[in-house]
């Protein structure tokens, strides 16, 4: 089942009579010591991709994933621990490809669909999202759950349009979208990334996804971190309302 934004305004980065392959990909994600977990992230990229996808990681580790993320072939981008929305919004911008992928580093996300994902990009959509509760996303703490059932309901109610995970870290962008875009937030960063798209206009679809159990261990408190992207939702909401 998908959810679709029918009023189209995003421009296409492509021929109309061409299609983007693997080739135009890049996925990307902020590290944060997830040596645990990056190398599955990584092969499961190559696998899918036939190693065709580039990947970026801005990375702020003291532990082994640099190091990992580049036995990979993957584009490291080293900088200070400054939060997630600060590791993230400097991966989406950094590529040159014309479609971006964000993922987490932490193999909760199913590497597999992202056929689906450039599929519907293909199909002309701006933004494709991954909606980890569909399917229930028993992997997730019930207190996360509960919490991203709220943050989708907050967002709906202040947008005028239904949304249904708005803190996903699995998205497809055309680049477009996202170099147009002036993105603010820190830890509300995921949030931002579906709010101002569809406020504006741009052609979003939600997918549902599998959600897996983490490997390594959070880095976000549930209760400052959820404060946190509930502020987010309703000043980027405002701000998109207003603007």
């Amino acid at each position: 089942m998908s959810r679709t934004r029918a009023d189209r305004t995003g421009s296409s980065d492509r021929d109309e009579n061409s299609e983007f392959t693997f080739a135009d990909v890049s996925v990307v994600m902020g590290t944060y010591n997830e040596e645990a977990a990056i190398g599955n992230v990584l092969s499961d990229v190559e696998r899918v991709t036939d190693g065709e996808a580039e990947v970026v990681c801005v990375d702020g580790s003291s532990d082994r994933t640099p190091e990992i993320a580049r036995g990979h072939g993957a584009q490291v981008i080293e900088q200070e621990p400054q939060g997630y929305g600060v590791a993230v919004r400097e991966a989406i911008l950094a590529p040159e490809r014309p479609v971006v992928v964000t993922t987490d580093c932490d193999d909760t996300y199913p590497m597999e669909q992202l056929p689906e994902f450039l599929d519907a990009i293909n199909a002309g959509y701006d933004v494709v999202s991954g909606d980890r509760l569909y399917h229930g996303a028993d992997a997730m703490p019930a207190f996360n759950r509960l919490g991203n059932h709220l943050f989708a309901l907050l967002a709906s109610a202040l947008m005028g349009e239904r949304v249904h995970d708005t803190t996903t870290g699995m998205r497809a962008y055309r680049r477009a979208v996202v170099e147009g875009i002036e993105w603010t937030e820190n830890t509300g960063l995921s949030a931002e990334l579906l709010i101002r798209p569809l406020m504006r206009g741009y052609d979003v679809r939600e997918v549902p996804i599998e959600y897996r159990e983490r490997a390594g261990e959070s880095k976000l408190d549930p209760i400052e971190g959820g404060a946190a992207i509930a502020r987010s939702i309703v000043t980027v909401c405002l701000e998109e309302r207003f603007r």
